[in-house]
């Protein structure tokens, strides 16, 4: 599973107001409600339930909340980055202000586990995260996202 799999060009978005990370996640429930016709309250509920596992917050400012819910019938992605970054509990203790939330089927075996590798091996590159903090706007920011994609698939 690629990132061009779980995201489009509609699911990229910067955040300019998140003053926290339950205010963060309350806001991208939010976002991602209408676009999986999943109620926010639910996507919420499954994120934090996650986080009570664990922070998703895996260093150098990135952060990859994600849950599987039991209504949903496909993966789905959505690209935040943050104008401001905020406190996320991540393991190197660093705010974070690039965020991919995955939702997961709950009927989806093991294969959310190569999604996750796939998202983070991206992220957490330090190039490809500095393009990111430079963009400006979500159609910048997924011209970036989608050549890496590529760039990727190519090797």
């Amino acid at each position: 599973m690629t990132i061009e799999e779980l995201i489009g060009p509609e699911q990229v978005m910067v955040i300019p107001r998140a003053t926290d990370k339950a205010a963060l996640l309350r806001d991208l429930a939010v976002r991602a409600a209408p676009l999986v016709g999943i109620a926010p309250e639910a996507i919420l509920e499954a994120l934090q339930a996650r986080e009570k596992l664990g922070s998703t917050g895996l260093g150098k400012g990135f952060a990859l909340p994600h849950a599987r819910l039991a209504n949903l019938d496909h993966f789905f992605g959505l690209f935040a980055r943050l104008t401001k970054p905020v406190e996320f509990l991540a393991i190197d203790e660093q705010p974070v202000d690039l965020v991919f939330l995955l939702l997961i089927p709950a009927a989806a075996g093991n294969e959310h586990v190569a999604a996750l590798a796939a998202i983070s091996r991206h992220f957490r590159e330090a190039e490809f995260a500095a393009r990111l903090r430079k963009g400006k706007t979500p159609a910048e920011l997924y011209e970036v996202i989608a050549k890496s994609c590529v760039g990727s698939q190519k090797e």
